[in-house]
């Protein structure tokens, strides 16, 4: 008979909890030695990815990032038996592995190789058992670093300079940097006029954080970037802010100041109302979105777009969902581009005969796929191009139901393998994997439109 959790006594839940955790180091190893085989053994077509990170994510509850870590152990430790063998033996940590393996592939560039191996023995020991602790062996990598790093001091050293920009499941972006004394100086410099106090006109304190005013500098920085002329393009466009907003939630504005700001381009017309989505742009920002539903009802239909598409929330390309309050406020300052959109929320189509997608075309894809749409991708929007189902060469028209968004990887992957791309009767890209995938072929929908759906 199994023992309740309840029922265990104090000594055999501190027991009961320590084995379970060397339990799950054990098996973080046999995961990366997994990962290992498959890195070397399973080709990239039948992964469906250029590398086991994405399948990884695609497949398992693993983020981004983490999945990135098992691949990078799985494919470093084979070089370094014993960091292996700590692993392995679940007597160290992932983590630890993971910043020991980095600084042995990458040591300083005048340690020698008797050092190298004297060194990483030492930070082995250092992180074995529940006493590691990561700073002592950040601080022997540092000390090492600068002192058999090169000529080069660590201030002066643009090698070294990092910047980690992740998302956070509350949807914010989490910013990690290091940097030169010279890249730091920049920033410092460019932030400094812009993170002064600012006391109210009656003399009130201003009662922002010093952390506070640094962030507010930055995005008044981004905003003068984004907002001049010479800035790079991707995609074909220069970069911009871009939100989705339902046609709904703009004709909520009507009669305020962001009602009447609908003016720009020749696509910037007065006929929102006679369409089923509009979309708008302002300092370099642009909202398209979608006809969604009327308000909640009391039946089950108010809820069946709860994992939809975004359709019914603003939506940012890159950070993803974003609430109505603050979709208006950036909808008061922008210009407008219709994209009409049928009930399942897919752009009605906007024939060309040219080859190329136009810009407008972008947008409204965009809008459909936000992203890569191969199942369980959904890189950027700007990290993709449009792809034709039915090929140019053969005939294939450019319009919106005979495009879909496809990263770098898999446009290759859809030309020259036998997964095959097809738009379904909701007017939105179904996948078929090969047989070698799935034996039944079974059609996945893209990544913008897989998850629950409410019937």
């Amino acid at each position: 008979m199994t023992t309740e959790i309840w029922q265990l006594s104090e000594a055999e839940l501190l027991a009961d909890v320590a084995d379970v955790s060397h339990r799950i180091q054990l098996m973080e190893a046999h995961r990366i030695a997994l990962v290992a085989e498959i890195d070397t053994r399973v080709a990239r077509e039948k992964l469906g990815f250029p590398g086991p990170a994405g399948w990884l994510t695609s497949t398992t509850l693993l983020s981004p990032s983490k999945a990135t870590k098992i691949v990078a152990l799985a494919r470093g430790l084979k070089n370094f038996p014993d960091i292996a063998d700590a692993v392995n033996t679940g007597v160290m940590s992932v983590d630890h592995a993971a910043l020991i393996l980095t600084f042995a592939e990458t040591p300083p560039k005048n340690l020698p190789q008797e050092g190298r191996d004297i060194a990483r023995a030492a930070m082995i020991k250092a992180a074995t058992g529940p006493g590691a602790r990561t700073d002592r062996i950040r601080e022997a990598i540092t000390k090492l670093e600068d002192t058999y790093g090169g000529k080069k001091p660590p201030p002066e050293d643009t090698d070294r300079n990092e910047l980690f920009a992740s998302k956070t499941l509350n949807g914010r972006l989490a910013l990690k940097g290091d940097f030169d004394a010279i890249t730091g100086e920049k920033l410092l410099a460019a932030l400094s006029p812009l993170t002064e106090p600012r006391p109210a006109a009656d003399g009130t304190q201003d009662e922002r954080s010093p952390a506070l005013r640094r962030a507010e500098a930055f995005g008044h920085i981004l905003d003068r970037y984004l907002a001049s002329s010479n800035r790079p393009t991707e995609g074909g466009e220069k970069p911009h802010l871009n939100l989705h907003i339902s046609l709904k939630d703009l004709t909520d504005l009507r009669g305020t100041a962001a009602g009447d700001s609908g003016s720009g381009s020749d696509e910037n017309t007065g006929t929102a109302a006679e369409s089923d989505s509009v979309s708008g742009s302002t300092g370099g920002g642009d909202a398209d979105g979608c006809d969604s539903a009327t308000g909640p009802t009391a039946d089950r239909r108010a809820y069946r777009d709860l994992f939809g598409d975004g359709t019914t929330v603003g939506w940012l390309p890159w950070m993803g969902p974003l609430s109505r309050n603050t979709s208006r406020q950036l909808a008061c300052d922008c210009l407008l581009t219709a994209i009409v959109m049928d009930e399942n929320g897919s752009p009605i189509n906007l024939a060309r005969t040219a080859r190329t997608v136009t810009a407008k075309q972008k947008r409204a894809l965009t809008a459909r796929d936000h992203g890569c749409a191969f199942p369980g991708c959904g890189k950027p929007a700007a990290w993709t191009e449009g792809h034709h189902i039915w090929h140019w060469t053969d005939g294939g028209p450019t319009d919106m139901n005979n495009l879909v968004l496809l990263c770098g990887f898999h446009h290759r992957l859809i030309h020259h393998s036998d997964w095959e791309v097809f738009i379904g009767t909701d007017n939105h890209p179904w996948f078929i994997p090969p047989a070698t995938v799935d034996p039944y072929r079974e059609p996945r929908q893209s990544h913008a439109r897989a998850g629950p759906h409410i019937t």
